[in-house]
């Protein structure tokens, strides 16, 4: 069994594609098709269901794919320790970052990092939490900025910051000169949320839940600018978290009345995965961000 197969083996799997797989590992695709195969052979196994243009993992790839990628982890993090014993505070910081979060929270700690350590490499993939953690499973990325709680058996979570949600009203709303509002006081009002593959749409359901309102959405985005444009123009409600606050002539944010309504945003690592020195600072610098911004 050799490396560079099971790499393959890792790459087809998650492109779904020996076409894609061959493109993503640079190599011509009947030699990509060639090495997996052996690897079958080897294994005695089929690991992939060959469904024309579709490629999908058998019952017996699903239990082989953990261990590959465990491996190749492994050989990585072998790597970059003997690395990172021959460098400074440099090199790559691959972070994953929802958008509820990426605008607000994160450009001013990046820009601080990299002016304390200008060796270090920083790149930031900005998505939905559900793929952010394929992402980290799959090694693209080293550290994932997300809502907590983050329930997994194969991953670390590290609590940044909690902050207050708000109610979003436009100004002529007879509501609007209150400093907190009730949900129950808006159970009647249209209400404008986040798409359903955005964490923090989950989160203004259950603090409606939790008010016994059930939202009559008529607008959903996966932006809160759009968001709050369309309760500026008087269509509706929504909810958002104190970060997104903004000064605006057409809109204003009240708090929540709720004493639960917040929400906790943290930082997410793979257990077990070897962290180099450069990650391990960017790490240490968000949690002492967090804790003098709050």
């Amino acid at each position: 069994m050799e490396v560079h197969q099971l790499r393959y083996f890792c790459a087809v799997s998650e492109t779904g594609s020996f076409t894609r797989a061959a493109e993503r590992e640079q190599v011509a695709q009947p030699s990509l098709s060639q090495q997996i195969m052996k690897l079958e052979e080897e294994l005695g196994v089929r690991l992939f269901d060959r469904l024309g243009r579709t490629v999908r993992l058998t019952g017996f790839g699903q239990v082989f794919l953990p261990r590959a990628r465990a491996i190749l982890g492994e050989l990585k993090a072998a790597k970059d320790e003997v690395a990172e014993r021959q460098s400074a505070v440099s090199g790559p910081v691959s972070i994953g970052v929802i958008p509820t979060i990426a605008p607000y929270f994160l450009p001013l700690p990046m820009a601080l990092f990299s002016r304390k350590y200008p060796q270090a490499t920083m790149t930031v993939a900005e998505d939905v939490t559900a793929r952010l953690m394929d992402r980290l499973r799959a090694g693209q990325i080293d550290l994932a900025i997300t809502a907590m709680p983050m329930r997994g058996h194969d991953v670390e979570t590290f609590n940044l910051h909690t902050e207050r949600l708000f109610a979003i009203l436009p100004r002529a709303h007879r509501l609007a000169k209150k400093h907190k509002v009730m949900l129950k006081d808006l159970r009647d009002q249209p209400f404008l949320l986040l798409r359903e593959d955005h964490c923090f749409r989950d989160t203004a359901i259950e603090v409606c839940k939790r008010a016994r309102v059930t939202p009559r959405v008529v607008f959903e985005s996966g932006q809160f600018s759009s968001i709050l444009a369309m309760v500026g123009a008087g269509l509706g409600i929504s909810i958002v978290p104190e970060m997104a606050i903004e000064q605006r002539p057409d809109c204003i944010f009240v708090s929540l009345g709720d004493d639960r309504a917040a929400r906790t945003i943290g930082v997410v690592t793979l257990k077990g995965r070897y962290l180099s020195r450069v990650q391990r600072a960017f790490l240490a610098h968000l949690q002492t961000f967090a804790q003098k911004d709050v």
